[in-house]
């Protein structure tokens, strides 16, 4: 699903240039759950922009769900995040000026679905908000927006699901209720899951944890995550 050789991302800066990755080698496989962790500054989100074809490396190979992210322009890259991948965001990052139903029928009438309406209802659904649908962002809560977030995420069936701290602005229960969801529809997709976390507990849900540190991967284990040991 995800397979990166030598990927090096240096920006510029007034102080010089920042090396945020430093060589990065990372395979992942069809259907794995891995979480991403490691400290603030080693890389974390800037490696899942880059899988995501919304940054471009300075140098190196990305291959995602069998695109060769590198041999894409603009809009290849756009209708490669529309057909292959759902991305959730910390901070939502809804359309403030849309309805709950209309947020997460945006990728859906992208794709050319004639059903476009009639599928983000069902999605809204799936995660609990069918009395929702007509509430704007700023009328629901944290909870509820990263619901609608994850409705829209999981909307077209992507094939890889990344999620950058997707509870990070929640409290404790709430994130909790928000991951059960997340990890239901992963299942229940059969996609594949980058989650970037630091919340121990959480990144021990998934199958696999890799550590970055100072643009660098410095390990990578493997174990039976919680369901897959419940079976």
């Amino acid at each position: 699903m995800i397979r990166l050789r030598r990927v090096h991302l240096t920006l510029d800066s007034l102080a010089g240039p920042v090396h945020i990755l430093r060589g990065i080698d990372l395979d992942v496989a069809d259907g794995e759950t891995v979480a991403i962790v490691g400290p603030s500054g080693s890389g974390k989100s800037t490696m899942m922009m880059v899988i995501a074809g919304l940054e471009r490396p300075s140098s190196g190979r990305i291959e995602v769900a069998g695109a060769d992210l590198g041999a894409l322009d603009e809009d290849g890259l756009a209708l490669f995040r529309r057909d292959r991948v759902g991305i959730v965001f910390q901070n939502f990052h809804l359309v403030p000026t849309m309805t709950a139903l209309e947020n997460v029928a945006i990728p859906l009438e992208f794709a050319g679905r004639a059903d476009a309406f009639a599928a983000a209802k069902k999605g809204l659904e799936a995660v609990g908000l069918g009395h929702r649908l007509d509430h704007y962002p700023a009328q629901l809560s944290g909870g509820e927006q990263q619901r609608v977030a994850l409705a829209r995420a999981t909307a077209t069936g992507p094939r890889l699901i990344l999620a950058d701290e997707p509870t990070g602005n929640l409290d404790g229960d709430t994130g909790a209720q928000v991951m059960e969801l997340l990890f239901s529809l992963r299942e229940k997709l059969g996609t594949t899951l980058v989650l970037i976390t630091h919340d121990r507990a959480l990144a021990r849900r998934c199958g696999r944890v890799v550590r970055l540190a100072n643009g660098h991967v410095v390990g990578d284990e493997r174990h039976a995550a919680p369901a897959e040991a419940a079976q």
